[in-house]
């Protein structure tokens, strides 16, 4: 089952990081990915920019709105995301537990939804049209 995890850390504290400090947690992040991947576990990830780069759409009075940044102010945002292959959520906590990139803020891990049904239906009902 895939898994979305979400690496959250507080906004600046990258930046904050000396070279060699950003260097070491980069590299350690990156070794144990590779651990995942040997392991069949990572089936994808990106960082992400920074969230004053972000833009946040929504539907107001039958429009679409743009805002700037990121859709709620909070002290810690996403950083990235990774795309992990486990058994169950119980799995994916023990394998994330290991990961270097939890010293820089939380993981949230959540079961990716699986939409096979619901996009078979769609497709039925498109097709009927």
């Amino acid at each position: 089952m895939k898994y979305i995890c979400l690496a959250y850390m507080e906004a600046g504290k990258f930046e904050a990081m000396s070279e060699r400090e950003r260097d070491s947690f980069v590299d350690t992040c990156l070794v144990y990915d590779d651990v995942l991947r040997k392991g069949g576990h990572f089936a994808g990830g990106e960082a992400l920019q920074p969230a004053s780069n972000a833009a946040t759409l929504r539907q107001q009075h039958g429009k679409v709105t743009v805002t700037d940044g990121p859709y709620a102010e909070t002290k810690e945002q996403i950083g990235g995301i990774l795309i992990l292959e486990a058994d169950d959520l119980n799995h994916a906590i023990q394998l994330m537990s290991k990961h270097p990139g939890v010293r820089g803020g939380p993981f949230e891990i959540r079961p990716a939804a699986d939409l096979g049904e619901m996009i078979r239906a769609s497709e039925r009902r498109r097709a009927g049209q």
